[in-house]
């Protein structure tokens, strides 16, 4: 996103979100980055702008069912300053990886009324994109080519196989082959 005709092209406003939403045409991806008191981060943030934005979108997409029907929304807590996490951090190289990232998953598909303890960070979405429009991982060194986790039924939260980033698909249930079920 170097060049500045490619960057004014592809990199909107919230309004510019909220007005796509609006009129039930938003893009295949987006991504709605709130900032200061609006972003959710704990001591930095009011929870309740946090909540009311939020709300926005879901009153968006929930007036619109043909939008509503075709979107994942992920919501997703900027390492939560270790409120979400049970400690497990990943080393996965320097800087390690800091606490899992929580997610919520609002979807038809999504599976809905369950915790998923699969290891996930902010890569996962990429890794979910990538997965879901058979698109190739960024560079050959991206944390998206880690594999998904492996887990052991004792112990959920470490991956067996580290280091390894989950996708986000075993919160879907989309039918066919790539039907995620529980087993």
């Amino acid at each position: 996103m170097g060049d500045p005709a490619q960057r004014a092209e592809h990199m909107k406003d919230a309004i510019d979100f909220f007005d796509g939403l609006k009129r039930g045409q938003l893009p295949s991806v987006s991504f709605l980055k709130p900032d200061s008191f609006l972003d959710g981060h704990p001591a930095s943030s009011k929870v309740d702008l946090f909540e009311g934005m939020l709300q926005k979108v879901l009153d968006g997409l929930q007036a619109d069912k043909k939008l509503a029907d075709e979107t994942a929304l992920f919501i997703a807590f900027d390492e939560g300053g270790g409120y979400w996490d049970s400690g497990f951090m990943q080393p996965l190289d320097f800087f390690g990886d800091g606490p899992r990232i929580p997610f919520i998953v609002v979807s038809k598909f999504s599976k809905g009324g369950r915790v998923v303890h699969t290891y996930q960070d902010h890569v996962s979405i990429t890794k979910f994109i990538e997965r879901n429009w058979g698109l190739k991982p960024l560079t050959g060194r991206s944390r998206d080519n880690l594999p998904n986790p492996v887990q052991r039924a004792d112990n959920p939260y470490v991956p067996v196989n580290m280091p390894a980033i989950g996708d986000l698909f075993d919160m879907f249930r989309f039918g066919g082959d790539r039907d995620q079920d529980d087993r």
